[in-house]
């Protein structure tokens, strides 16, 4: 084609006509975000009146059931359809037995949130770290010498799973989202919860979880920071895609319902990799604390629009393709796409 073809062609067709004005932009925008696409996380902790901030994620708080409801529902108003739950135990010991307690606080937050809203999805977390005096996410090593001490013990923590998602399922979870990264974790959840009479019940997979520095604010909001050590003899080298592959595909196989990959920005490429390897599964993304905190921060000092940038990671998150975001951001992002001011969060907030 020669070059005087090749300027004919770019006259007739210019791609920049679709974008001279705000609404032409918006008339043909591929990827567009709404509230349904969110999932908001919480932290529930003892007590009453209990709203108590949380220094490396401005605008998140630890929260006390009655708190959490008034919360959910300023979430649910927002047309939030789901909430995640992660529990802050009164006390911790070596297997977290607090996890599985009919009257643990994850348990009495979820039927606080289903008698007062019935409607909302409630997520569970189900993992040991928040719950154990160690931190880790299992049952940890002490008697077989061919093993190191203090490594995570497999089976072992699959029964204390399947126990707390049954638990979980009792107290009225709508879904359990097993996030330990232990080989086996979906189907031990599932045959525990069938065999409980929670057939019904889906299993969101914490799929493909990196042992990720983007999560050092949570650990500090969910005070479940491992004693000793680290975790990444469980959690995924940040390095490698193709075991990703394998790790998604293994759950499937198990009778994973949703999957998620974990953290989401820096994984934009596993994300649309295992989507397009199990389209037929929702696709789950968490836009983890330090991804939050790090937009807050640039914001809070005039370095970044927070709304912009929130807005734009959230997009791309989306446009990898995910089908729900576990987001932070949830509440600032419905109120900025209905075009609210950061007052009216300031206030929302408290």
């Amino acid at each position: 084609m020669d070059a005087a073809t090749i300027l004919e062609i770019r006259r007739r067709s210019r791609p920049r006509r679709l974008r001279h004005s705000a609404r032409l932009r918006e008339a043909v925008r591929e990827t567009t975000l709404s509230p349904s696409d969110f999932i908001y996380p919480m932290f529930v902790v003892h007590g009453e009146g209990v709203r108590s901030p949380i220094a490396s994620m401005p605008g998140i708080c630890q929260l006390s059931v009655d708190c959490a409801v008034e919360e959910a529902s300023r979430a649910k108003a927002a047309g939030i359809p789901a909430v995640l739950l992660f529990g802050i135990p009164a006390s911790k010991d070596p297997t977290g037995e607090e996890n599985f307690d009919d009257d643990g606080i994850i348990q009495r937050a979820i039927r606080a949130l289903k008698r007062a809203l019935p409607d909302l999805l409630v997520v569970t977390d189900v993992c040991l770290c928040e719950y154990t005096d160690h931190g880790h996410c299992g049952v940890l090593n002490h008697d077989n010498p061919a093993l190191p001490q203090g490594y995570v013990l497999n089976d072992e923590t699959l029964d204390i799973l399947a126990r707390v998602s049954v638990s979980h399922a009792q107290a009225g979870s709508d879904i359990v989202a097993p996030s330990g990264m232990i080989d086996g974790m979906v189907e031990c959840m599932r045959e525990g919860l069938d065999e409980h009479g929670f057939e019904h019940i889906p299993i969101m997979s914490y799929a493909v979880k990196y042992a990720s520095a983007f999560y050092g604010p949570f650990r500090d909001a969910a005070q479940g920071a491992p004693k000793f050590g680290d975790r990444r003899t469980h959690q995924m080298d940040p390095g490698n895609v193709r075991e990703a592959l394998k790790e998604a595909a293994l759950d499937v196989a198990e009778g994973a319902d949703f999957l998620m990959v974990k953290p989401a920005l820096a994984y934009l490429d596993v994300i649309r990799r295992v989507h397009e390897a199990h389209p037929e599964l929702p696709m789950v993304a968490y836009n983890v604390s330090g991804e939050y905190s790090m937009v807050k921060a640039a914001g809070a000092r005039g370095w970044l629009d927070e709304r912009a940038v929130t807005l734009e990671n959230l997009t791309a998150i989306k446009r990898a393709g995910a089908d729900l975001i576990i987001t932070y951001h949830a509440l600032d992002a419905v109120r900025w796409l209905r075009g609210g001011s950061d007052e009216e969060g300031a206030r929302e907030h408290g």
